[in-house]
């Protein structure tokens, strides 16, 4: 049958309506007439009509016309997945649609209550996307649409399948209630991020209903355990159940046990704690999610008889004891095994042991598995995820490891002490479809290979890898985090450079030579791509390569410990907005510091320290906003994650930025915090001039170190401004006067330097600066005070000060006040005698005045003539000798 011209006619102005970017729909309205061939069409076989339109993942935006209700006969519509904005209300008048889906789009607003017309419905799915946002402070979620009753719902009397995740019911009142009154012939329930809250008790509407309901997804909501006794009434029905994170704390209830005809079971990401209970009467479970818990206890009566499991998520939790073959002998359907970040948890088997499952998932991170190999691996031959990191194993790779699975996607074996060498065919091979690679911290010392790969990430850092990094130009741009930093790789930089290079390049801690290539920064005139440069600790010489000036989305630049040489770019300033870390300490750099770097307004962490820069310290540096504001911007990460093939378990990779800070008098390697560090370092310099009470305003510093410079000048009286400072190291200047009283109110300081300056006075009282030794103050010989030793006695042998308080709250005067009264006294009187009995009386009569200056200029004139006359013997008389001396 052709289709319906009336028909054909209304999908023709329906498209009209629609942005169709990828040409998506270019069938529609072209030479073919029968619209039942054009693309996401479907007619009937008997009438023409049009029956289906699928439109899913066309990547279509703009208008949902009117048109569309020509289609009157549509069982089918699926808007999925597109970019839409405004809720059709139209749609309430198909009502011969069985199924409707309008999942994932931009849809904002509510849904339209004319969606109730739509009787026939046995599907509906309007999931939105939950938008997370952080604008520079606590994440918040963005719920697109929303819904403030569910009353439309409860005349679709044919819904079997309803999903509303990502849509906000948080203004639904009890909303218990309205599910229990929703259609009875409903099966599956999907409430996921719908800020939905449980009522404490939860209401038990009809708690011996016959509702047929059997999956039921209320993750990602706020309950707690009182979400329990409303679920128990679907006891023996529900086949999925989903409430991860859901902020559920206590203990697992034991009832959950009785819930037979579970199939899928995902508890994680809460707050459960104490032990797993005995649910070996879920005979029918497949799935078993427990993850990121606080459970303890060990396995014992967990596993054995859950034969028909597939899916075990164990991982970050408190589990203890020891797992044995017995433990794992009936699960001849396991599949995926996590088991990660029970550090408690140890795994003994016989070395000629043969599991019974075939993994395609293996996740056994900080578990107990060495020190030897373990030899149960080899059986497994298939799996696409091998996470065995920090295992304590200290043993040498077998060589059947690198013979294993054609399918490897992830592999990780990082954070142990394993040794040998690795196949250079396994790379060429085993290597090319992998998402992911970290074979780091490690004893691995054979030369790096050519490697050509396609991996998003590599790691192989901390081991002894030699050779050269010329196998970078061979990448096709799929490789975003590349680390081969600490080991033993040397040779100069290749001068080619893939189109797309990685993000996050680490090559610190090896022994590179040469200049740093025109071409690592070239590409990012057509791909602004690098995030983060690691090259620290090399011996890289000459200028900073200026095609850098085109990588404008760097955060970190970490260039220290070489042997670089010219002045500090402008450009780095000008061209790099987003410039977290600046680190060029340990070069050669000379020049004065550039005004430009002041435009670095999310800048947290300068380092130039140990160069032979001069000049002054620019005052422009309170432009650094980074350094002054609490919110922390999120310094460069990657965070990499997929699904297995059966969608079930998530493989999920993370790097966060770390940085060497030298701080509070040694360097310290930061991480986890890395956010929060705001350091200064400008030591080992020649800078000169005063220190810039501007830098007074960065509040959030935490460390400020001027050491070893040429810095005159005082120290800024409002450095007590700075609450956040735990370092300060102004030692081996030019300072002087006292030290600011302002610094004893800094609670948080506990690393100070001030010695070897010219610094006078007391030391300020206050319980934070009387803690430090004295050789925080040492070499600066006019201070005193408290912890130094010198003045200490002196003050002593003297007495009590005027003013000072003794124990009974007095204050005493000091007994010879009166004598050092009198004495002050004395030398004003003698010094105003003096001055006006001779300079007064020259100034008041002219005669003896001018007596006294031709006095002065006779004896001037005298002293004059001696000195003429002298000089001229003595010449005479040289050159009588000279003259003797050469007869």
């Amino acid at each position: 049958m052709r289709c319906i011209e009336e028909e054909r006619q209304a999908l023709f102005k329906f498209k009209q309506g629609l942005e169709d970017n990828f040409s998506m729909l270019s069938s529609w309205g072209s030479d073919e007439e029968d619209c039942c061939k054009w693309e996401a069409i479907k007619c009937s076989n008997q009438t023409g009509h049009v029956e289906a339109l699928d439109l899913s993942g066309k990547y279509l935006s703009g208008e949902i016309r009117s048109s569309l209700l020509g289609l009157q006969h549509l069982t089918y519509l699926d808007l999925s997945y597109n970019h839409f904005s405004i809720l059709p209300k139209l749609i309430g008048s198909l009502t011969k649609l069985q199924y409707l889906n309008l999942s994932d789009n931009n849809f904002f607003g509510t849904i339209p209550p004319q969606f109730g017309n739509l009787t026939n419905l046995i599907s509906l799915d309007i999931s939105g996307y939950v938008m997370l946002s952080v604008d520079h402070g606590p994440t918040k979620v963005l719920f697109l649409t929303e819904d403030y009753n569910l009353d439309w719902l409860f005349h679709l009397s044919s819904l079997r399948h309803l999903d509303m995740s990502g849509v906000n019911l948080s203004k639904v009142v009890n909303w218990p209630d309205k599910v229990n009154m929703l259609p009875s012939l409903l099966q599956d329930l999907r409430l996921s991020h719908c800020q939905l809250s449980m009522p404490v008790p939860p209401t038990l509407i009809n708690p011996n209903c016959s509702s047929p309901l059997s999956f039921l997804d209320l993750s990602a909501n706020q309950f707690n355990s009182s979400i329990f006794p409303w679920l128990f009434k679907y006891y023996n029905r529900l086949v999925h159940l989903d409430l991860h994170f859901t902020k559920i704390e206590g203990l697992i209830p034991k009832a959950l046990g009785k819930m037979v005809a579970l199939v899928h079971l995902d508890l994680s990401y809460n707050k459960l704690e104490g032990v797993i209970p005995n649910l070996s009467k879920l005979s029918l479970l497949r799935e078993l999610h427990l993850s990121n818990n606080q459970l303890n206890g060990s396995l014992d009566n967990v596993l054995g008889k859950l034969s028909k499991l597939q899916v075990l998520d164990l991982s970050l939790n408190s589990l203890k004891g020891v797992i044995t073959e017995t433990h794992l002998s009936n699960l001849s359907n396991l599949n995926q095994l996590d088991l990660s970040y029970n550090y408690d948890l140890s795994l003994k088997f016989s070395p000629d042991w043969i599991p019974p499952f075939h993994l395609d998932y293996i996740g056994l991170r900080s578990c107990k598995l060495g020190p030897t190999f373990p030899q149960w691996i080899q059986t497994q031959k298939n799996f696409s995820s091998l996470d065995i990191s920090d295992a304590r194993i200290s043993d040498t790779i077998p060589n059947w490891f690198w013979d294993l699975s054609f399918n490897i996607k992830y592999l990780n074996i990082s954070a142990n002490q394993i040794t040998g060498t690795i196949p250079f065919e396994w790379f060429s091979t085993r290597f090319q479809s992998s998402y992911a690679i970290d074979l780091s911290d490690n004893r691995f010392s054979c030369p790096l290979p050519q490697l050509n790969s396609n991996s998003w990430v590599l790691n192989l850092s901390n081991n002894l890898f030699q050779g050269t990094v010329t196998f970078i130009c061979e990448s096709d741009g799929s490789l975003e985090f590349l680390d081969l930093s600490n080991n033993l790789l040397s040779g100069e930089l290749p001068k080619c450079w893939p189109k797309v290079g990685p993000a996050f390049l680490n090559l610190a801690n090896n022994n590179l030579s040469g200049r740093i290539p025109e071409s690592l920064g070239k590409n990012c005139l057509n791909y602004s791509h690098f995030a983060s440069l690691h090259f620290q600790n090399n011996s890289f010489i000459g200028e900073l390569p200026v095609s850098l000036m085109n990588c404008s989305s760097l955060s970190v630049i970490d260039f220290g410990e070489n042997k670089l040489s010219g002045r500090i770019p402008t450009w780095i300033g000008t061209s790099l907005p987003q410039l977290m870390i600046l680190r060029l300490p340990s070069n050669e750099f000379v020049g004065s510091i550039p005004l430009q770097l002041c435009q670095l307004t999310s800048l947290q962490i300068l380092d130039i320290s140990h160069n032979s820069i001069s000049g002054t310290i620019p005052r422009c540096i309170n432009n650094f906003a980074g350094m002054t504001q609490k919110q922390n911007l999120k310094i460069s990460r990657l965070d990499f994650g997929t699904t297995t093939a059966e969608g079930s378990m998530r493989i999920y990779w993370q790097y966060n930025e770390k940085a060497w800070v030298n701080t509070k008098g040694m360097p310290l390697e930061y991480k986890k915090i890395l956010d929060s560090v705001k350091v200064i370092d400008l030591s080992s310099n020649r800078l000169e001039g005063e220190i810039p009470r501007e830098v007074t305003s960065l509040l959030e510093l935490i460390g400020l170190n001027l050491s070893r410079n040429l810095l005159t000048g005082v120290i800024p009286q409002n450095i007590g401004d700075l609450k956040s400072l735990e370092s300060l190291d102004l030692s081996s200047n030019h300072l002087s006067y006292v030290i600011p009283q302002s610094l004893a109110t800094l609670s948080f300081l506990s690393y100070l330097n001030l010695s070897n300056n010219n610094l006078s006075g007391r030391v300020p009282t206050g319980t934070q600066l009387q803690s430090f030794t004295a050789s925080s103050y040492a070499g600066n010989l006019d201070l005193c005070g408290l912890p130094l030793n010198r003045c200490l006695e002196d003050n002593m042998a003297q007495g009590p000060q005027i003013g000072s308080t003794h124990e009974d709250g007095n204050i005493e005067e000091h007994e010879n006040s009166h004598e050092h009264l009198w004495f002050y006294m004395s030398i004003a009187i003698g010094f105003i005698v003096g001055f006006w009995g001779v300079c007064g009386s020259l100034i008041l009569k002219i005669t003896w005045r001018h007596a006294y200056f031709q006095f002065l200029d006779r004896m001037g004139d005298r002293l004059f003539v001696t000195i003429v006359v002298n000089m001229a013997k003595l010449l005479r008389n040289f050159k009588t000798q000279c003259y003797q001396e050469n007869v």
